[in-house]
C-alpha cells in the first residue's frame, strides 16, 4: 500500500481481517523481578511501557471510536467499521492482560504513575474540548511507536533473550496483534480527511510526552528496584539502546519514517513475522472473535 492510493474523503481499509485473542499465559504466580535475562535496566524499560498501557490503549480505543462516529453509514465505509470493532476488541484484551501484569509489579514494590500522568493529561484535553480529528492523529502516532516496537520484539530475538517464558510469550502476542492492526488509526485519519500536517503535530506532541513519561517511569521504577545508582544498571542501558541490537539503531529510521508526506504504515509490510509467531505459539492463545472461532 502507498499513499498514492489514499485520497482524502475517500474509504480506505487496508488491514486483513483481524482476530480477537484471549492469550492463556498465567501471571497470577508472578515472575522474577528482572525477568528479562536478569538485567534491571531493560526489564525496568518493558515494565514501565506496561504501565502505560491500560490508560494508554483506553484512550486509543476511545479516540478511535469517537472519531469513527463521523464515518458515513453507508456501504463503502462497512469494511472499515467492521476492522476497527475488531481492533477495540485486541486492544481492550491488552489492557486487560497488562492490568494483571501491572498488579504483579505492584507487589514487587513498583509504582505506576505513568497511569496518573497520562490519565491527567487525558482529562485535561476533555476538559478543553481537544478536537476528535487530533485526539485521533496523537493515536495514529503512538500506533505507530508500538508498530515499531513491535516489530523490533518479533524480527531481532536477542531483544528479549533470556526472558521469563511467560513474558516473552506475552510482549511477543502483544507485538503480533500490535503488527496486525498497526494501521487502523492511520486509515481512520485518513479516510476522514486528516491532513499530513495535523499528522505531524499529533506525532511531535505524542513522541515528546510519551518519551518524558516512558523516561521518568523507567527511573522511578529503577529508584524503587533500588538500583538506579548501580553502574551495572547503566552499562545494561547503554546496551540496551547502543548495543548491536540497540533500540536506537533498530528504531529510529522507522520512527522517523512516519514524517514522510507518502508514509503507510504497510509500506513496511511486516505481516508475515506475525503469522510466523501466531501460527508457530497457537497453544498460547484461543480466538474469541474471527474467521476461525466460528
Amino acid at each position: 500500500m502507498v499513499m498514492s492510493q489514499i485520497h482524502k474523503g475517500m474509504p480506505v481499509n487496508t488491514s486483513t481481517p483481524l482476530m480477537v485473542r484471549r492469550l492463556l499465559v498465567d501471571l497470577s504466580q508472578g515472575f522474577p523481578r528482572h525477568w528479562l535475562a536478569g538485567k534491571p535496566f531493560r526489564t525496568q524499560y518493558f515494565n514501565a511501557l506496561s504501565m502505560s498501557f491500560p490508560v494508554g490503549e483506553q484512550e486509543f480505543i476511545d479516540s478511535v471510536r469517537e472519531a469513527a462516529q463521523s464515518l458515513p453509514d453507508s456501504p463503502e465505509n462497512a469494511s472499515l467499521r467492521a476492522t476497527i470493532q475488531d481492533f477495540v476488541g485486541q486492544e481492550a484484551t491488552h489492557r486487560r492482560v497488562h492490568g494483571l501484569y501491572n498488579a504483579e509489579l505492584e507487589k514487587q514494590g513498583l509504582h505506576n504513575h505513568w497511569q496518573h500522568w497520562a490519565g491527567d493529561l487525558i482529562a485535561l484535553g476533555r476538559q478543553h474540548k481537544v478536537p476528535a480529528m487530533r485526539r485521533l492523529a496523537i493515536t495514529a502516532a503512538l500506533e505507530h511507536y508500538t508498530a515499531v516496537m513491535a516489530d523490533l520484539t518479533l524480527r531481532h530475538p536477542p531483544v528479549l533473550a533470556g526472558a521469563e517464558p511467560a513474558l516473552q510469550t506475552l510482549w511477543r502476542w502483544h507485538a503480533a496483534e500490535e503488527t496486525e492492526h498497526k494501521a487502523v488509526a492511520f486509515d481512520l485519519f485518513h479516510t476522514l480527511g486528516g491532513d499530513y500536517r495535523a499528522r505531524v503535530r499529533g506525532y511531535a506532541f505524542a513522541m515528546l510526552h510519551f518519551t518524558l513519561m516512558a523516561t521518568g517511569q523507567t527511573i522511578n521504577n529503577l529508584w524503587h528496584d533500588r538500583v538506579l545508582f548501580k553502574p551495572g544498571t547503566w552499562l545494561d542501558a547503554a546496551r540496551f539502546f547502543f548495543g548491536r541490537y540497540g533500540l536506537i539503531w533498530l528504531s529510529t529510521a522507522p520512527l522517523l519514517a512516519y514524517l514522510r508526506r507518502d508514509f503507510h504504515p504497510w509500506q513496511h509490510d511486516n505481516r508475515k513475522l506475525a503469522e510466523q509467531w501466531l501460527s508457530g505459539n497457537s497453544e498460547q492463545y484461543t480466538v474469541v472473535r474471527g474467521p476461525k472461532a466460528a
